[in-house]
């Protein structure tokens, strides 16, 4: 895919390094010279200066022939913008940052398939952290409806010795959760298991469920016999 990011920033860069390493030919556009010059020579990436809210630029650097768009800046005017003229010049997937949610109705209807509230996504983060440390890292599907929890696996824990399917028929198994992923070593692959997987001691596994049931999982999972 070519992707065409506006912003070279330290969010730009950081995208710009993943999508590198995940085989995307990526370009940036900013109007620091210095940053074009590091996207360039670190990164690996097209850089083009100038303004990533002119058009001129934008066709330089081939929004026409862009897969997806990314509007990464700090403004959220200047990323609502950016993605009016993505949408414009056909682009068929694209994403902004937002920092304050009043953007959100007005980046929908300019057409971004993805908003990413930054803000929102940093303070969610350490709000778990404080209230959940038991938890490595939690991700949230459909506005916090759905939670994933990465949990391990200690010594002496509940689970350990067990199947899958055997957690499954718990009647303390947590409702409407289901173990989605299970990694036995933190050097093995993680994989999706299957009902005759068996947990063992300082493994780890995602286990989805609903935001109300968070702490009888962490007690179901981590509790010691």
């Amino acid at each position: 895919m070519y992707v065409l990011i506006g912003g070279a920033g330290l969010i730009g860069l950081s995208l710009s390094q993943k999508l590198i390493e995940l085989g995307h030919t990526v370009a940036v556009i900013d109007i620091d010279p210095n940053a074009c010059h590091y996207a360039r020579e670190q990164v690996g990436a097209m850089a083009f200066e100038g303004s990533a809210v002119s058009t001129e630029v934008l066709l330089e650097a081939g929004i026409r022939k862009a897969d997806a768009f990314a509007a990464v800046l700090q403004s959220d005017a200047l990323n609502l913008a950016m993605v009016t003229l993505a949408k414009h010049y056909g682009v068929p997937y694209i994403l902004a940052r937002m920092r304050h949610s009043d953007f959100a109705a007005p980046l929908r209807l300019a057409g971004a398939n993805r908003i990413v509230g930054a803000i929102d996504l940093a303070v969610s983060s350490m709000v778990s952290a404080i209230e959940y440390p038991q938890v490595e890292s939690i991700l949230h599907f459909e506005q916090g409806q759905i939670e994933v929890l990465k949990l391990s696996l200690p010594n002496h824990c509940y689970v350990v010795g067990r199947t899958v399917s055997e957690l499954a028929r718990d009647s303390n198994f947590p409702k409407g959760s289901l173990i989605i992923g299970y990694q036995s070593h933190p050097h093995t692959n993680l994989i999706i298991p299957n009902g005759s997987t068996v947990m063992e001691s300082n493994s780890t596994i995602l286990i989805a469920t609903q935001p109300g049931h968070i702490h009888q999982v962490i007690d179901f999972i981590q509790g010691c016999q």
